[in-house]
């Protein structure tokens, strides 16, 4: 095997994935439900995902990290889209149990404080900028109709991200037409497999 070829989106990771999809939840065609049926990750499931409350969803996201003891001695990586990475600022900023997450890829962040987002997002303001206490990535559009290019990049600032621009995408989901994004798998691998610098 040659040691400088890229890693295969098929290799399988040494530890638990948890996709945390965004407002209305991810459908069949998703990337995120392409990689639970390819790759056996876990979704957390919210109660509402049509009027989704913040609290609530921190506080699910706690209770299923909670409930797998596993990741004590093997953290989690966490894959969320659109809303789900507000999810994990959010989450982060207060969860005593942040050492059960090894990183997160963060996809399509949305800008919940812009004028025009709909009223079920409303409570989603301000937006935490905490630094993640764990590497994460976030992957962002151009042309993402929910967050622009500076508000993206002052996201990833404040939280400690990388960032890594994909092009002209839409909003990274079904209609950008990613098939299983392999791409996307490749980045998720490279938060374990490179830690540091971060």
């Amino acid at each position: 095997m040659d040691p400088s070829a890229p890693p295969s989106p098929d290799r399988p990771l040494d530890r638990p994935v948890f996709l945390l999809p965004g407002w209305l939840n991810s459908d069949p065609d998703h990337w995120q439900s392409h990689w639970e049926r390819r790759h056996g990750d876990q979704r957390v499931d919210q109660a509402d995902w049509e009027w989704p409350r913040r609290g609530d969803w921190m506080a699910r996201l706690d209770e299923v990290l909670q409930q797998t003891p596993s990741l004590l001695e093997r953290p989690a990586l966490l894959v969320a889209h659109s809303l789900g990475c507000q999810l994990v600022a959010a989450w982060a900023a207060h969860s005593a149990h942040t050492a059960r997450v090894a990183g997160a890829l963060l996809v399509a962040a949305p800008d919940t404080e812009r004028e025009d987002m709909p009223p079920q997002l409303h409570n989603w303001r301000p937006i935490r900028r905490q630094r993640l206490p764990f590497p994460s990535i976030l992957v962002a559009s151009t042309n993402d109709p929910f967050c622009s290019p500076e508000r993206t990049a002052g996201m990833a600032s404040d939280w400690g991200s990388t960032l890594v621009v994909a092009g002209a995408r839409g909003h990274l989901n079904a209609a950008s037409q990613l098939g299983d994004w392999p791409e996307g798998r490749d980045l998720l691998r490279r938060i374990t497999d490179n830690p540091a610098p971060w």
